[in-house]
């Protein structure tokens, strides 16, 4: 279970929430930690399940090299253009690879669900192209923290 959010408890998003929120958005942000020690910051589709986060990488990124040697990972899901619209989640942990890598398209029954997740969100394709680059991961967040500045207008 992950770790209960203390400051901003009044802007959190609820379970409920949260759950739609990471079911409509796309795009994530993952920060990774390089060999060297820096942060490195890239860009994601993602699928979400109700329960962990589905990053479907290339396996030849810098993003993939960093996960390999050091599987902590934080992701943030964001939206909003004016302050008031702000909403967004921090979820954070440790990844872990699943299925083949690079991903050929292999039979594996524990994808079939977030391929299929995937595919309908991303591509609009009711089954997941697979073109030999890329690997899944999984993070089952260990602490989400959320905010929904739209909740401000009813403080």
């Amino acid at each position: 279970m992950p770790a209960t959010q203390r400051r901003g408890r009044r802007i959190m998003m609820t379970p409920e929430e949260l759950d739609v929120f990471l079911a409509e958005q796309r795009t994530c942000r993952v920060a990774t930690v390089s060999a060297d020690g820096r942060p490195h910051v890239s860009t994601l589709w993602f699928a979400w399940d109700g329960t962990s986060l589905w990053l479907y990488s290339i396996t030849r990124s810098r993003r993939w090299t960093d996960l390999r040697r050091d599987p902590r990972i934080a992701v943030v899901v964001d939206t909003g253009e004016e302050y008031g619209e702000l909403r967004g989640a921090e979820l954070s942990g440790s990844v872990e690879f699943v299925g083949e890598a690079p991903r050929t398209g292999e039979p594996d029954p524990g994808l079939d669900e977030v391929e299929r997740l995937f595919a309908r969100k991303n591509f609009g394709l009711d089954a997941m192209p697979h073109d030999g680059r890329h690997a899944w991961m999984r993070l089952t967040p260990e602490a989400i923290a959320s905010w929904d500045f739209r909740k401000l207008a009813a403080l």
